[in-house]
Protein backbone atom coordinates (compact mmCIF):
# COMPACT_ATOMS: atom_id res chain seq x y z
CA UNK A 1 0.00 0.00 0.00
CA UNK A 2 1.35 3.12 -1.18
CA UNK A 3 0.64 6.94 0.51
CA UNK A 4 1.05 9.95 -1.16
CA UNK A 5 1.73 12.80 1.42
CA UNK A 6 1.78 16.54 1.97
CA UNK A 7 3.05 18.73 4.68
CA UNK A 8 3.02 22.35 4.60
CA UNK A 9 2.42 23.18 8.59
CA UNK A 10 5.04 25.87 9.14
CA UNK A 11 8.13 26.45 6.83
CA UNK A 12 9.47 23.30 5.12
CA UNK A 13 7.29 22.29 2.03
CA UNK A 14 7.43 18.53 1.48
CA UNK A 15 5.95 15.74 -0.06
CA UNK A 16 6.38 11.72 -0.19
CA UNK A 17 5.62 8.87 -1.07
CA UNK A 18 5.75 5.70 1.59
CA UNK A 19 4.71 1.81 1.27
CA UNK A 20 3.02 0.26 4.18
CA UNK A 21 3.93 2.96 5.95
CA UNK A 22 7.23 2.27 6.40
CA UNK A 23 9.39 2.18 3.76
CA UNK A 24 10.25 5.63 1.92
CA UNK A 25 9.91 5.39 -1.74
CA UNK A 26 10.66 9.37 -1.91
CA UNK A 27 11.08 12.22 0.35
CA UNK A 28 11.59 15.42 -1.11
CA UNK A 29 11.78 18.64 1.50
CA UNK A 30 12.12 22.40 0.46
CA UNK A 31 13.13 24.61 3.06
CA UNK A 32 12.72 28.11 3.82
CA UNK A 33 15.52 28.96 5.71
CA UNK A 34 16.87 31.56 3.82
CA UNK A 35 13.29 33.60 3.60
CA UNK A 36 12.96 33.83 7.22
CA UNK A 37 16.35 33.68 8.00
CA UNK A 38 17.04 37.97 8.14
CA UNK A 39 13.64 38.34 10.47
CA UNK A 40 15.11 35.36 12.96
CA UNK A 41 11.83 33.65 12.86
CA UNK A 42 9.11 32.55 10.66
CA UNK A 43 7.04 35.32 8.78
CA UNK A 44 3.88 33.73 8.25
CA UNK A 45 2.57 35.17 4.95
CA UNK A 46 6.35 34.76 3.34
CA UNK A 47 5.81 30.96 4.33
CA UNK A 48 2.69 30.89 2.54
CA UNK A 49 3.92 32.20 -0.43
CA UNK A 50 6.79 30.38 -0.48
CA UNK A 51 4.77 27.09 -0.23
CA UNK A 52 2.30 28.20 -3.05
CA UNK A 53 5.57 28.57 -5.48
CA UNK A 54 7.24 25.36 -4.33
CA UNK A 55 4.57 22.83 -3.91
CA UNK A 56 3.94 22.24 -7.51
CA UNK A 57 8.00 21.37 -8.02
CA UNK A 58 8.29 19.37 -4.88
CA UNK A 59 5.24 17.35 -5.63
CA UNK A 60 6.81 16.76 -9.17
CA UNK A 61 10.27 15.77 -7.50
CA UNK A 62 8.61 12.93 -5.03
CA UNK A 63 6.73 11.00 -7.44
CA UNK A 64 9.89 11.47 -10.00
CA UNK A 65 12.25 9.91 -7.01
CA UNK A 66 9.07 7.17 -6.47
CA UNK A 67 10.03 6.67 -10.37
CA UNK A 68 6.49 7.52 -11.02
CA UNK A 69 4.45 9.69 -12.96
CA UNK A 70 0.86 12.10 -12.36
CA UNK A 71 -0.54 9.08 -14.56
CA UNK A 72 0.36 6.55 -12.25
CA UNK A 73 -1.38 7.50 -9.35
CA UNK A 74 -4.59 6.16 -10.05
CA UNK A 75 -3.50 2.88 -10.18
CA UNK A 76 -0.71 2.89 -7.61
CA UNK A 77 -1.42 4.96 -4.70
CA UNK A 78 -3.98 3.90 -2.28
CA UNK A 79 -4.37 7.14 -0.53
CA UNK A 80 -3.23 10.82 -0.22
CA UNK A 81 -2.20 12.20 3.52
CA UNK A 82 -2.32 15.54 4.51
CA UNK A 83 -1.04 18.05 7.66
CA UNK A 84 -4.37 18.94 9.05
CA UNK A 85 -2.84 20.88 11.98
CA UNK A 86 -1.15 22.28 14.34
CA UNK A 87 0.58 24.93 12.28
CA UNK A 88 0.20 28.34 10.46
CA UNK A 89 -3.65 29.04 8.53
CA UNK A 90 -2.05 29.90 5.75
CA UNK A 91 0.45 27.14 5.20
CA UNK A 92 -1.59 24.74 6.16
CA UNK A 93 -4.12 25.84 3.79
CA UNK A 94 -1.24 25.17 1.00
CA UNK A 95 -0.96 21.98 2.07
CA UNK A 96 -4.59 20.43 1.98
CA UNK A 97 -5.61 22.37 -1.64
CA UNK A 98 -3.28 20.25 -3.12
CA UNK A 99 -3.61 17.13 -0.91
CA UNK A 100 -7.66 18.12 -2.04
CA UNK A 101 -6.87 18.20 -5.55
CA UNK A 102 -4.99 15.52 -6.28
CA UNK A 103 -7.69 13.35 -4.16
CA UNK A 104 -10.57 14.62 -6.27
CA UNK A 105 -8.35 14.32 -9.67
CA UNK A 106 -7.60 10.99 -9.03
CA UNK A 107 -10.60 9.27 -7.07
CA UNK A 108 -8.48 9.01 -3.67
CA UNK A 109 -9.35 8.83 -0.06
CA UNK A 110 -7.82 11.56 1.37
CA UNK A 111 -6.70 11.43 5.40
CA UNK A 112 -5.91 14.22 7.81
CA UNK A 113 -3.15 14.18 10.19
CA UNK A 114 -1.89 15.64 13.47
CA UNK A 115 0.97 16.99 12.18
CA UNK A 116 2.21 16.05 15.81
CA UNK A 117 1.58 12.28 15.26
CA UNK A 118 4.05 12.42 12.70
CA UNK A 119 7.00 13.31 14.85
CA UNK A 120 5.78 10.45 17.16
CA UNK A 121 6.32 8.08 14.06
CA UNK A 122 9.05 9.83 12.12
CA UNK A 123 11.12 6.80 13.79
CA UNK A 124 9.05 3.93 12.56
CA UNK A 125 10.38 4.64 8.82
CA UNK A 126 13.94 3.67 10.16
CA UNK A 127 13.25 1.17 12.86
CA UNK A 128 11.27 -1.87 11.24
CA UNK A 129 10.59 -3.76 14.45
CA UNK A 130 9.32 0.04 16.50
CA UNK A 131 5.78 -0.29 17.46
CA UNK A 132 3.79 0.86 20.51
CA UNK A 133 4.09 0.88 23.07
CA UNK A 134 6.39 3.67 24.16
CA UNK A 135 6.94 7.12 25.48
CA UNK A 136 7.25 9.54 22.74
CA UNK A 137 9.36 13.34 23.42
CA UNK A 138 8.36 15.87 20.47
CA UNK A 139 10.71 18.33 20.60
CA UNK A 140 10.64 20.93 18.45
CA UNK A 141 10.45 25.39 17.37
CA UNK A 142 6.82 25.06 18.55
CA UNK A 143 6.23 21.58 20.80
CA UNK A 144 7.58 20.36 23.54
CA UNK A 145 5.42 17.25 24.81
CA UNK A 146 5.84 14.09 26.22
CA UNK A 147 2.96 11.75 25.61
CA UNK A 148 2.26 7.84 25.97
CA UNK A 149 1.61 5.77 22.57
CA UNK A 150 0.05 2.87 23.77
CA UNK A 151 -0.89 2.02 20.10
CA UNK A 152 -1.78 3.40 16.68
CA UNK A 153 -3.70 6.06 17.47
CA UNK A 154 -3.94 5.84 21.12
CA UNK A 155 -1.81 8.57 23.52
CA UNK A 156 -1.99 10.30 26.53
CA UNK A 157 -0.50 13.59 26.74
CA UNK A 158 1.58 13.36 29.58
CA UNK A 159 2.65 17.72 29.42
CA UNK A 160 3.48 19.97 27.25
CA UNK A 161 4.95 23.71 27.17
CA UNK A 162 3.46 26.35 29.40
CA UNK A 163 5.18 28.84 27.44
CA UNK A 164 8.21 28.28 25.25
CA UNK A 165 8.80 25.42 23.28
CA UNK A 166 12.39 23.97 23.58
CA UNK A 167 13.29 24.76 19.83
CA UNK A 168 11.78 28.61 20.08
CA UNK A 169 14.16 29.10 23.33
CA UNK A 170 16.84 28.11 21.20
CA UNK A 171 16.35 30.66 18.06
CA UNK A 172 15.46 32.94 20.96
CA UNK A 173 18.88 32.93 22.46
CA UNK A 174 21.01 32.91 19.26
CA UNK A 175 19.14 36.08 18.12
CA UNK A 176 20.11 37.20 21.46
CA UNK A 177 23.36 36.51 20.85
CA UNK A 178 23.82 37.75 17.21
CA UNK A 179 24.43 34.44 15.82
CA UNK A 180 22.37 33.08 12.82
CA UNK A 181 18.88 31.35 12.45
CA UNK A 182 17.70 28.90 12.99
CA UNK A 183 19.46 28.91 16.78
CA UNK A 184 19.21 25.30 17.62
CA UNK A 185 22.21 24.32 14.85
CA UNK A 186 24.34 26.84 15.71
CA UNK A 187 24.30 26.54 19.53
CA UNK A 188 24.86 22.87 19.19
CA UNK A 189 27.92 23.58 17.17
CA UNK A 190 29.63 26.54 19.41
CA UNK A 191 28.46 24.51 22.68
CA UNK A 192 31.17 22.18 21.52
CA UNK A 193 33.95 24.73 22.14
CA UNK A 194 32.30 25.89 25.14
CA UNK A 195 32.52 24.62 28.78
CA UNK A 196 28.68 24.12 30.30
CA UNK A 197 30.07 24.01 33.92
CA UNK A 198 31.51 28.10 33.54
CA UNK A 199 27.76 29.46 33.96
CA UNK A 200 25.26 28.04 36.17
CA UNK A 201 21.48 28.38 34.65
CA UNK A 202 18.28 27.06 35.98
CA UNK A 203 16.94 23.45 35.06
CA UNK A 204 12.92 23.89 34.94
CA UNK A 205 12.01 20.38 36.26
CA UNK A 206 8.54 21.79 37.36
CA UNK A 207 8.40 19.16 39.65
CA UNK A 208 6.12 16.59 40.59
CA UNK A 209 4.31 17.79 36.74
CA UNK A 210 5.35 16.54 33.71
CA UNK A 211 5.18 19.79 31.75
CA UNK A 212 7.93 22.12 30.68
CA UNK A 213 8.62 25.83 30.78
CA UNK A 214 12.16 27.52 29.13
CA UNK A 215 10.69 31.49 29.34
CA UNK A 216 12.98 31.44 33.00
CA UNK A 217 15.93 29.76 31.37
CA UNK A 218 15.74 32.34 28.97
CA UNK A 219 15.23 35.49 30.99
CA UNK A 220 17.98 34.08 32.96
CA UNK A 221 20.39 34.05 29.89
CA UNK A 222 18.75 37.44 28.97
CA UNK A 223 20.10 38.65 32.64
CA UNK A 224 23.50 36.94 32.12
CA UNK A 225 24.47 38.57 28.90
CA UNK A 226 23.43 41.99 30.31
CA UNK A 227 25.58 41.79 32.93
CA UNK A 228 28.44 40.48 31.42
CA UNK A 229 29.48 43.37 28.86
CA UNK A 230 31.15 42.65 25.88
CA UNK A 231 31.45 39.03 25.19
CA UNK A 232 34.15 37.55 23.18
CA UNK A 233 33.94 34.51 21.30
CA UNK A 234 34.48 31.94 24.31
CA UNK A 235 32.02 33.45 26.60
CA UNK A 236 29.78 33.17 23.95
CA UNK A 237 30.89 29.37 23.71
CA UNK A 238 30.45 29.14 27.47
CA UNK A 239 26.93 30.59 27.52
CA UNK A 240 25.86 28.01 24.75
CA UNK A 241 27.64 25.34 26.22
CA UNK A 242 25.54 26.32 29.90
CA UNK A 243 22.23 26.94 28.22
CA UNK A 244 22.00 23.68 26.03
CA UNK A 245 23.27 21.91 29.35
CA UNK A 246 20.08 23.21 31.33
CA UNK A 247 17.80 22.49 27.78
CA UNK A 248 19.02 19.18 27.37
CA UNK A 249 19.37 17.81 31.49
CA UNK A 250 15.72 18.87 31.48
CA UNK A 251 14.46 17.07 28.52
CA UNK A 252 16.40 13.86 29.34
CA UNK A 253 15.88 14.02 33.25
CA UNK A 254 11.82 14.22 32.56
CA UNK A 255 11.68 11.59 29.87
CA UNK A 256 13.66 9.23 31.51
CA UNK A 257 11.45 10.00 34.77
CA UNK A 258 8.25 9.45 33.00
CA UNK A 259 9.41 6.49 31.38
CA UNK A 260 10.22 4.91 34.62
CA UNK A 261 7.45 6.19 36.21
CA UNK A 262 4.69 4.51 33.66
CA UNK A 263 6.61 1.65 33.02
CA UNK A 264 7.69 2.32 29.48
CA UNK A 265 10.95 0.21 27.86
CA UNK A 266 11.28 2.49 24.96
CA UNK A 267 11.47 5.93 24.32
CA UNK A 268 11.27 7.58 20.74
CA UNK A 269 12.23 11.08 20.53
CA UNK A 270 10.42 13.09 17.58
CA UNK A 271 10.91 17.31 16.11
CA UNK A 272 13.89 19.50 15.20
CA UNK A 273 15.47 19.38 18.55
CA UNK A 274 15.76 15.55 18.28
CA UNK A 275 18.66 16.75 16.19
CA UNK A 276 20.74 18.12 19.00
CA UNK A 277 24.09 16.01 19.47
CA UNK A 278 24.26 16.79 22.96
CA UNK A 279 20.20 15.96 23.81
CA UNK A 280 20.94 12.40 22.05
CA UNK A 281 23.82 11.54 23.79
CA UNK A 282 22.45 12.44 26.89
CA UNK A 283 19.43 10.22 26.31
CA UNK A 284 21.05 7.29 25.16
CA UNK A 285 23.20 7.26 28.34
CA UNK A 286 20.52 7.98 30.98
CA UNK A 287 18.47 5.38 29.36
CA UNK A 288 21.01 2.66 29.04
CA UNK A 289 21.64 2.71 33.04
CA UNK A 290 17.70 2.27 33.63
CA UNK A 291 17.47 -0.70 30.45
CA UNK A 292 15.31 1.50 28.48
CA UNK A 293 15.80 1.74 24.54
CA UNK A 294 16.06 4.64 23.00
CA UNK A 295 15.04 5.32 19.21
CA UNK A 296 16.74 8.23 17.66
CA UNK A 297 15.19 9.15 13.99
CA UNK A 298 18.16 9.96 11.40
CA UNK A 299 18.41 14.06 11.32
CA UNK A 300 16.48 13.97 8.40
CA UNK A 301 13.80 12.73 9.53
CA UNK A 302 13.81 15.15 12.50
CA UNK A 303 12.56 18.06 10.66
CA UNK A 304 8.96 18.13 9.40
CA UNK A 305 8.90 16.31 6.37
CA UNK A 306 6.00 14.29 4.60
CA UNK A 307 6.84 11.55 4.68
CA UNK A 308 6.88 11.00 8.48
CA UNK A 309 2.95 11.80 7.63
CA UNK A 310 2.33 9.60 5.02
CA UNK A 311 3.78 6.98 7.64
CA UNK A 312 0.99 8.20 10.48
CA UNK A 313 -1.77 8.34 7.84
CA UNK A 314 -1.13 4.94 6.25
CA UNK A 315 -2.05 3.64 10.19
CA UNK A 316 -4.58 6.32 10.33
CA UNK A 317 -6.15 4.99 6.71
CA UNK A 318 -6.11 1.07 7.25
CA UNK A 319 -7.70 1.52 10.93
CA UNK A 320 -11.03 2.51 9.33
CA UNK A 321 -11.07 3.16 5.22
CA UNK A 322 -14.23 4.25 5.36
CA UNK A 323 -14.11 7.10 6.83
CA UNK A 324 -11.75 8.36 3.98
CA UNK A 325 -13.70 7.41 0.66
CA UNK A 326 -14.43 11.40 0.50
CA UNK A 327 -12.24 13.77 -0.91
CA UNK A 328 -13.86 16.28 0.75
CA UNK A 329 -11.80 17.87 3.86
CA UNK A 330 -12.37 19.43 6.78
CA UNK A 331 -11.47 22.62 7.94
CA UNK A 332 -7.48 23.17 8.90
CA UNK A 333 -7.17 23.48 12.50
CA UNK A 334 -3.84 25.58 13.16
CA UNK A 335 -4.56 25.06 17.39
CA UNK A 336 -5.15 21.19 16.76
CA UNK A 337 -4.21 19.14 19.83
CA UNK A 338 -3.58 15.79 19.80
CA UNK A 339 -6.45 13.45 20.55
CA UNK A 340 -6.77 9.50 20.58
CA UNK A 341 -8.30 8.04 17.08
CA UNK A 342 -8.15 4.42 17.37
CA UNK A 343 -10.17 3.15 21.13
CA UNK A 344 -9.30 -1.04 20.81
Amino acid sequence: MIILAIETSCDETSAALVMNGRRILSNVVSSQEKVHGKYFGVVPELASRAHIENINWVYEAALKNARLTTNDIKKRVDAVAYTHGPGLAGALLVGQVTAQTISYLNDKPLVDVNHLEGHIYSALLEYPGLCPPYLSLIVSGGHTELVLVYDYGRYKVLGSTRDDAAGEAFDKVAKMLNLSYPGGPVIDKLSKKGNPEKIKFPRPYLWPTWEFSFSGLKTAVVNFVKNSGALDKSKVADICAAFQQAVVDTLAEKTIQAAKKFKMKKVVIGGGVAANSLLRDELVKRAKKEKIEVYLPSRALCTDNASMIACAGYYKYISGKKKYKNWKTRKIEPNLKLKSWHNR
